[in-house]
């Protein structure tokens, strides 16, 4: 597997829009990350953070959070495309997030990306990127977003 496709220019960006870009290398989310999101969000639902409970729970097992699943999307992208010579990059938000299957415990997943629009804003450029993250032997997605970043250059 190659690294990130590394973007340096607004052209560079723009001429990737609708391109598929990765997928990125597969990351392994164990207990123990779940067990540190609830404690820093107070979410301890036991689906999440009780083994014992969610072995015999309609999963079998303890589940991610998907707002964890969502917080991974900076690292899980970085592994598909990265933007080099910015003055300043911001994580400006996310459009259409959804949680299409659940993510066990111990799963690996990793994200492709396809640039969906690249604007000029003050100061910029807004790029509104499609991420999907697969779970390594899952039928469905785990997550799909439209994130959107700023990059000033």
């Amino acid at each position: 597997m190659t690294g990130p496709r590394i973007f340096t220019s607004v052209g560079e960006l723009r001429a990737a829009v609708g391109e598929p870009l990765g997928p990125g290398e597969w990351l392994e989310i164990d207990q123990n990350r779940v067990d540190l999101f609830a404690e820093a969000t107070g979410d301890h639902q036991w689906i999440h953070v009780d083994p014992e409970r969610a072995a015999a729970g309609p999963f079998g097992t303890t589940l991610v959070h998907g707002y964890l699943t969502l917080a991974l999307l900076p690292v899980l992208v970085s592994r598909v495309m990265r933007v080099d010579g910015v003055r300043m990059a911001l994580n400006y938000g996310t459009d259409r997030v959804r949680f299409p299957a659940p993510l066990p415990v111990g799963s690996r997943v990793r994200a492709s990306v396809v640039l969906r629009e690249v604007r000029e804003v003050a100061g910029g450029v807004r790029v509104t990127a499609a991420v999907t993250v697969e779970r390594a032997g899952g039928d469905k997605p785990v997550c799909v977003a439209e994130s959107v970043s700023r990059y000033s250059f």
